[in-house]
């Protein structure tokens, strides 16, 4: 996870002052509309739709491997069509159970993941019933780089660092979210640059973290952390039963589980929003346009559910070989939708300069531009360039490999192409890119929030 976190820090820093600038329906995907062409924007919008009806049966996969910890005899189908059950219905019910949901769901993450980090750091001193105090063996025996495919050497160890970049992405899919939502936020000049740097920190707590307080319980070569190995763990569970500690790996699996079912919930709700979306800006059929009389776009939601039952592939292969698979698929189209943030960000700052818009004017702005969006946009396309160069190497060859780890890095140019010549679009120009529609009702609606009553309260509102 270390290896792709210098590359999304480099992508929201272009995201977000763009979006806190114009914090308009649609997110990123208008904002290349204004600030790249249409077709860009095309592209863009259902390369980001299709990384997240992606995401769900990844979740599902990743829930059925979770629920093989307690019973790896039933077959996987049981499991998927109980979470295809649960997700569709938090989906049809609509915004509020939704929200319900996913508040209950948080609170157990944050919850979980607080007390896992905690507990980790018990164990590590000696506090487990073993009292074996680990400190850093692990990082000197096996050590924290592991031989790729018997390869001796440094060679073998940068090669096995590279070979896990797009599974270090595909964690972070899901960061620019504060991005798309901002369109529908309250006050969104004043709690966007709130929201974005709270980011900071709690990638900084939960997923540095979590990793360090894991690469110090559990060995880098641990055959249960396999994920096509049919008696796979989650790495906290592992290190949980490595400190001997009774029925807590039960209680923290079904945690992990939640979280699994939220997040499939989460990507199915926001795919069906990115397609329902493009259809309003008539990029799409206009059939996902209906909605019920509560506004839910049900269409939209069971078209993007459909695609969650790939999941059902658990069925023939194991669920974690399946959950590599559809992990490799998000990261490329996550990676692919960076790149696209990136690249409209670099046209928004030369938009800016050829007008002459001073840049700390932005409610959020940042000094590692336009340097950060350039490392961006180029890491993410060599990351995706050599996603799947495992399968070049002798005698190692995967057809399934080699297309999940493709497939979208080869239609992304051919949908961006087409779309110019089917739309006849082309690349807007600095001088006229459009930095004032909507922002004088975007500046009127702002307001100063009112200041905490209390630490408590300052405390609650710095962190969430």
């Amino acid at each position: 996870m270390l290896a792709a976190r210098p590359r999304r820090r480099s992508r929201t820093r272009s995201s977000f002052p763009q979006i806190a600038f114009l914090p308009i329906p649609g997110g990123q995907i208008k904002l290349a509309e204004r600030f790249v062409d249409p077709a860009f924007s095309f592209t863009t919008g259902w390369n980001y739709c299709y990384s997240w009806m992606i995401t769900s049966p990844t979740e599902i996969s990743a829930a059925a491997l979770l629920i093989n910890y307690w019973n790896d005899t039933v077959n996987d189908s049981v499991w998927v069509v109980m979470c295809l059950v649960v997700v569709l219905t938090i989906n049809m019910l609509g915004a509020g159970a939704y929200g319900e949901t996913e508040f209950i769901f948080a609170s157990i993450k944050v919850i979980t993941i607080t007390g896992l980090i905690i507990l980790g750091i018990v164990v590590d001193l000696g506090g487990s019933p073993t009292h074996d105090r680990i400190g850093f063996r692990y990082w000197k025996n096996p050590g924290p780089f592991v031989q790729y495919n018997g390869i001796e050497g440094a060679k073998g160890r940068f090669l096995g660092w590279c070979a896990v970049l797009t599974q270090a992405a595909f964690s972070f899919i899901g960061t620019e979210i504060v991005a798309i939502a901002a369109g529908e936020a309250k006050n969104p000049r004043r709690t966007l640059p709130k929201a974005i740097r709270r980011v900071y920190i709690r990638i900084l707590v939960f997923y540095i973290g979590g990793t360090l307080v894991i690469g110090l319980l559990v060995p880098s070569n641990n055959p249960l952390l396999k994920l096509t190995s049919s008696t796979a763990r989650s790495p906290f569970v592992i290190a949980i039963e490595l400190a001997g500690i009774k029925y807590l790996p039960s209680i923290v699996n079904a945690c992990l589980l939640t979280s699994a079912w939220s997040a499939s919930s989460s990507d199915l709700y926001t795919a069906s929003r990115a397609i329902y979306g493009l259809a309003a800006s008539r990029n799409a059929p206009k059939f996902f346009l209906k909605t019920t009389r509560n506004g839910l776009p049900y269409v939209a939601v069971l078209f993007c559910s459909t695609f969650s039952l790939l999941a059902f592939m658990a069925v023939s292969t194991s669920a974690g070989s399946v959950f590599v698979w559809f992990s490799n698929m998000t990261a490329v189209a996550g990676l692919m939708s960076w790149f696209g943030i990136s690249v409209t960000y670099l046209r928004f700052y030369k938009g800016m300069q050829v007008q002459g818009i001073d840049r700390k004017t932005l409610p959020y702005y940042t000094n590692l531009q336009p340097y950060a969006a350039w490392w961006a946009a180029v890491s993410t396309i060599t990351i995706c360039f050599f996603s799947g160069w495992t399968v070049f190497l002798e005698g190692n060859w995967s057809t399934v490999t080699f297309v999940t780890n493709y497939i979208l890095f080869i239609t992304w140019p051919i949908l961006y192409v087409g779309a110019r010549f089917y739309y006849g679009t082309k690349p807007v120009a600095a001088e006229d890119m459009d930095f004032t529609s909507d922002l004088a009702e975007i500046v009127a609606d702002s307001y100063d929030e009112p200041p905490p009553r209390n630490k408590m309260e300052a405390f609650w509102q710095w962190l969430m």
